[in-house]
């Protein structure tokens, strides 16, 4: 899952019976249900996102259809309005039952989205998976993810990069269980851990709430009043985190490296509340997935796993170097 910051709302049971496109809008998605040469012998790709709205996924379907043009296929779009399974699964079903040729779709969670995945590559539908997967992806033609240990790496590099000194640090995540999360956590840890210079003092979870993320890193800060790095896995522990760290008058001293690129984090960026951000490449992900989508369609083999890198972003850099690192809020 690509950072959590998913927006929380239910889907409307209308949307799901009328299959609308979700992700950047009705209007926009009315004009885009199909791309390339759309000919009745063209290939049908089918687009999941784990949530609608989301920047993410928004930048991921961009770089779908992007590449299912230029290959002549069509891409039909859909998404919950929560990253949720119990919302999720009844747009597969019902994806499932109009048999395209290829669906694409990050799974909102590793057990309940493993069946009914399972159901479509058993129905004949190529199944790749981009950003999450599921227990056991095996029936999947290729699995494409960002390098989530690598992603908790760069955080540590940032975070380094802030404070070439070393000294304590922190990290303030979501919930624990979550297996992309969990994964930039461990590559964090073992980055800081390879380092003398710094002191890893674990994770703690917000529960996705920014006055909880606030809370935790107040009494860390009262704990450790010489902590210098807190890495933030997603926008809300971000967020909380500055608040905690301003109300202990720490700015500073306490640099923060938040994950995730979208117009919000950048804009807390270049606002001073977070120092650094470590973008995915969403776009690329879902390039990746079209063409695997593309060869296993066509018979030819695939590649299972890929993992794509990220790019450290801040206020230096956003406005340059990093610019076409940020993700996009519409194709």
């Amino acid at each position: 899952m690509r950072g959590f910051t998913k927006t929380l709302a239910l889907a409307s049971s209308a949307v799901l019976a009328t299959g609308l496109l979700a992700a950047c809008g009705a209007a926009e998605d009315s004009g885009s249900g199909s791309s390339g040469g759309g000919g009745s012998d063209s290939k049908s790709i089918a687009f999941i996102q784990g949530v609608a709205g989301d920047e993410f996924y928004i930048s991921m379907r961009c770089g779908i259809e992007a590449a299912a043009k230029e290959a002549g296929a069509t891409v039909d779009v859909q998404g919950p309005e929560k990253f949720d399974p119990t919302l999720q699964k009844p747009i597969v079903d019902s994806v499932v039952a109009s048999k395209p040729d290829a669906l694409l779709i990050a799974p909102t969670d590793v057990s309940a989205m493993q069946a009914p995945l399972k159901a479509a590559a058993d129905a004949g539908i190529k199944v790749v998976l981009v950003d999450t997967t599921v227990e056991d992806p095996s029936f999947a033609s290729s699995a494409i993810s960002s390098d989530n240990v690598g992603g908790g790496k760069a955080a540590f590099d940032a975070i380094k990069q802030l404070n070439p000194d070393g000294g304590k640090v922190l990290v303030i995540s979501t919930d624990p269980g979550v297996s992309t999360v969990d994964a930039r956590v461990e590559g964090f840890k073992t980055a800081v851990d390879a380092d003398s210079s710094f002191s890893y003092l674990g994770v703690q979870y917000s529960r996705n709430e920014p006055t909880r993320a606030a809370q935790l890193v107040t009494a860390a800060l009262q704990k450790d009043p010489d902590i210098v790095g807190v890495f933030a896995t997603n926008l809300f522990a971000a967020e909380g985190s500055a608040t905690g760290i301003r109300q202990a008058g720490k700015q500073d001293q306490v640099k923060i490296v938040g994950f995730d690129a979208g117009p919000a984090q950048v804009k807390a960026l270049k606002a001073g509340t977070v120092q650094a951000l470590i973008a995915q490449q969403p776009a690329t992900i879902g390039s990746d997935g079209v063409e695997q989508a593309i060869k296993a369609i066509d018979g030819d083999a695939t590649e299972k796993d890929i993992q794509t890198g990220f790019t450290i972003i801040t206020k230096d850099n956003v406005d340059g170097d990093a610019k076409d690192a940020v993700y996009k809020s519409s194709c």
